[in-house]
Order: structure tokens, then C-alpha cells, then sequence
């Protein structure tokens, strides 16, 4: 799934990012764009359930 994360702005934003995803499916692979906001993730996981873990975390996401 691609995933728009409009206020994920530097590294620090990224490692948070996949590390919510991560705590979701620990396996999963993410592949983060920094300048596009975009987040490539290989998962088991739900599109709901990444984009409302990642909203709870702060980073509120669109499907792209």
C-alpha cells in the first residue's frame, strides 16, 4: 500500500512513521519518501489499521 503523509517532514518524522507501522506488523517492509510524503509498505496489516495507527501516532495518512 502507498500511503500520503502530508506533515512528515524530516528523519526523525520517518523513524516514527515506521516505527508505528512496525508495531502493527513487525515484518513489514517500508520504503519512506521524504520528499514526496510518500510511504511504500509491504504488509499483512489493513489499510484501516496502518492509517489508524498512524493517525493515533500523529501522522494522519491518505491512501495514495
Amino acid at each position: 500500500m502507498k500511503l500520503l503523509i502530508v506533515n512528515m517532514n524530516c528523519s526523525g518524522c520517518a523513524r516514527g512513521v515506521t516505527a508505528t507501522i512496525q508495531n502493527i506488523d513487525p515484518n513489514a517492509k517500508v520504503d519512506i519518501d521524504l520528499a514526496t510524503k510518500v510511504v511504500d509498505i509491504e504488509t499483512i496489516a489493513s489499510v484501516d489499521q496502518m492509517t489508524a495507527a498512524l493517525a493515533k501516532g500523529g501522522f494522519p495518512a491518505q491512501v495514495q
